[in-house]
């Protein structure tokens, strides 16, 4: 498993330009290129910072405080944001902008935004000054037979002290990017040419800077020192908001998030044109984009918004993409896909089911049903329900409800899956913020299906998928299998800042904020912990290490008094059996082994927050990495019974469907049939 190699955002080099202290909240339009913008506030924006305060501080789940301690937190998160790699700004200019360190709860309070504004202006004569500093590096090639490591985690390394330190971190910043597109076979003018637009664009994007960029980064460090899902919305986003969790999703059914200088595929949208693609996951990154035939520009470092727009477009045209998958940091590894945009319907994202069959070349073989839910859309358990009907007309012996990547969604739809697999009782207890409890329970006293159940989870299940499996698990009614979920036990509300009789001539976007945390029914809470499965899966992410515990200011983890419930089963026993028999099956289970090859090399590398300048090292560790791939896909396809590769490059849909982790999930299922384990009435 290779590490994510983290470039930032704000990238920063230096020439010229004479680093004078910033004395006073008046920046100095003088300094400042004719080209480059001097942002100040719009007229809505103090308004908006007021209401913001004003909600924050009166109707989040938190009790917010304004405090020079607050304000403190909230001037770090702005520098942070503003440069998280530490290769913008000097020393010098942190001293000199510390003096507002306690003077930003005026501007987050009374809206008094100058002091932020200034130290964004400076930011932006920084970061011109870096990339112009970038240009001037690609006058000839670098020597890629030295002994160099570029550091590209900076996170807490200390702020520069003199232009020739910034000058050398952004040297090797550029060689490192130098370096990529050599081990891609491209020649040094064509990686001049390459390079030369990259950071000419940004710097195009840097003078296109807008006064409503400053105010979202000032505002949502606020947002996100009260809590990791509390945020402001700009106007544009918010109207996104409103007509669909994101428009970038409208071309090719991918959600899109900008993570440091790339556009990364968050999720994939089950039934849409990427996922039909089969060749886009979690992870990727978009590192080029091209209508049709046309050239691909490249985009790496653009804003996301910038990117979502040229992937979007009318239903039936085609967009070609140059990806990086996530597992590589070696842009060796760009594949082209191609993909012809369509409209993302809703039935495109619905619960599925398919029959599993124990063995299929035996005609008495056990059947199990798999019900795959992607997310918790309105009406999922009025679908469920007619898939539970389909599977039990097949004579399916066992369902694995599949809920791996769920991020959650519609809290009553949790409660309604779960009134499937139960008569009656309570399912979530939600608390809000004057500590009243409400147990939303289900009612019908019908159970759907009452045979043997298992539930299949991962990191990234979150939220209403952790209702849904707490409970499950709460009443014994089904065996959780997995990774240790996500931890996301909060309960958010969208609110527009606009009044009818305002009269500004833009729009004041709007906020998402914590309104109530979730509770198990047991009463302790989905928050932080997450759903410890019942048998675990071999993953390569510690609990401790992924996940809202590791969330800046999320909510503790706490519990309320348990609701009144019966549970179906005692399965504790059963538990210890299915775990004795899983974990001797995986001993021999070459995927398995696999995973746990790549658990051990992550282990090894995670801390490791450097890379190799040095062309001959990086190509031996590609052909290195090439070789393990290819030993395993030849392993793989003689199990299968197929003819083995040469070359990767050869390699068709044959492993396409290879699913270790629902395989054994099958054969606990299996296990679990055995033991004649069904719900209670």
């Amino acid at each position: 498993m290779q590490k994510f190699c983290r470039i930032a955002i704000a990238v920063s080099l230096s020439i010229s330009f004479s680093f004078t202290s910033v004395d006073s909240l008046a920046f100095e339009k003088a300094s400042v290129p004719e080209e480059l913008p001097v942002l100040s506030p719009e007229s809505q924006h103090a308004t908006a910072s007021k209401r913001i305060s004003a909600r924050f501080t009166r109707a989040h789940y938190k009790k917010v405080k304004i405090s020079d301690e607050l304000s403190a937190e909230v001037f770090d998160r702005y520098i942070k944001q503003l440069d998280y790699a530490r290769n913008v700004f000097l020393a010098s200019d942190i001293e000199d902008f510390s003096k507002y360190r306690e003077d930003f709860d005026n501007v987050i309070a009374r809206g008094k935004l100058d002091a932020a504004y200034d130290i964004f202006n400076v930011n932006l004569l920084r970061r011109l000054e870096r990339y112009e500093y970038a240009i001037s590096l690609l006058d000839k090639p670098f020597d890629f037979t030295k002994e160099e490591v570029y550091s590209f985690d900076r996170e807490e390394a200390p702020w520069a002290k003199t232009e020739a330190e910034l000058n050398e971190l952004w040297r090797k910043k550029v060689k490192s990017d130098a370096l990529n597109l050599t081990l891609t076979g491209k020649k040094w003018d064509k990686i001049k040419e390459v390079l030369t637009k990259r950071y000419s664009y940004a710097i195009k994007r840097l003078k296109q800077s807008e006064s409503e960029d400053a105010f979202q980064i000032v505002m949502n460090s606020f947002a996100r020192v009260v809590e990791p899902h509390t945020s402001y919305l700009s106007p544009r986003n918010a109207e996104r908001f409103q007509v669909d969790m994101n428009l970038s999703l409208e071309g090719i059914g991918a959600e899109l998030r900008a993570i440091e200088d790339y556009t990364v595929i968050h999720r994939v949208v089950t039934g849409g044109p990427a996922d039909k693609s089969n060749q886009l996951k979690a992870k990727d990154r978009i590192v080029g984009v091209a209508q049709g035939e046309d050239d691909f520009e490249d985009v790496i470092g653009w804003r996301l918004d910038d990117v979502v727009e040229l992937i979007k477009g009318p239903k039936g045209t085609t967009v070609r993409l140059q990806v990086l998958s996530g597992e590589s940091d070696d842009e060796a590894n760009i594949k082209i896909v191609s993909i012809i945009r369509d409209i993302i319907k809703l039935e495109d994202r619905a619960a599925k089911s398919e029959v599993y069959q124990e063995n299929p070349k035996q005609a008495d073989s056990k059947k199990l049903g798999i019900i795959t839910i992607p997310s918790f859309y309105n009406n999922l358990s009025r679908d469920v329900k007619k898939e539970i009907a389909k599977l039990k007309e097949q004579d399916v012996q066992g369902i694995i409800v599949d809920l791996r990547g769920n991020g959650g969604g519609s809290l009553t739809e949790a409660t309604l899956l779960t009134g499937l697999f139960i008569d009656k009782g309570p399912v979530v207890q939600i608390r809000d913020g004057a500590d009243r409890v409400q147990v939303n329970r289900d009612k019908d006293g019908i159970s759907y299906y009452d045979g043997p159940l298992t539930v299949m989870v991962d990191r990234y299940s979150a939220s209403a998928s952790e209702i849904f499996s707490a409970a499950i698990q709460d009443y014994g009614r089904g065996v959780i299998v997995g990774e240790h979920t996500f931890g996301k036990g909060t309960v958010q509300q969208h609110r527009g800042l606009g009044r009818v009789y305002d009269l500004y001539e833009k729009p004041l976007g709007s906020i998402q904020y914590t309104i109530a945390k979730f509770y198990r029914i047991n009463g302790g809470s989905t928050q932080h912990r997450g759903v410890l499965p019942d048998i675990a899966f071999p993953s390569a992410v510690d609990p401790e290490d992924w996940g809202e515990s590791k969330e800046e200011n999320a909510l503790p983890w706490d519990q309320i008094k348990k609701a009144q419930y019966t549970p179906l089963n005692d399965i504790s026993t059963d538990i210890d059996y299915l775990t004795s028999l899983y974990q001797q099956r995986i001993k021999d289970n070459q995927e398995f082994n696999y995973l746990l090859e790549d658990i051990a090399t992550y282990q090894e590398e995670k801390d490791n927050k450097s890379i190799s300048l040095n062309l001959a090292e990086r190509k031996a560790k590609r052909e290195t990495n090439k070789a393990k791939r290819l030993v395993r896909v030849n392993e793989r396809l003689v199990n299968l019974g197929k003819e083995k590769v040469e070359n990767l490059d050869d390699l068709g849909e044959e492993l396409d469907d290879l699913d270790p982790f629902l395989d054994e999930t099958a054969r606990i299922t299996f296990d679990l049939i055995s033991l004649g384990k069904v719900a209670k009435k």
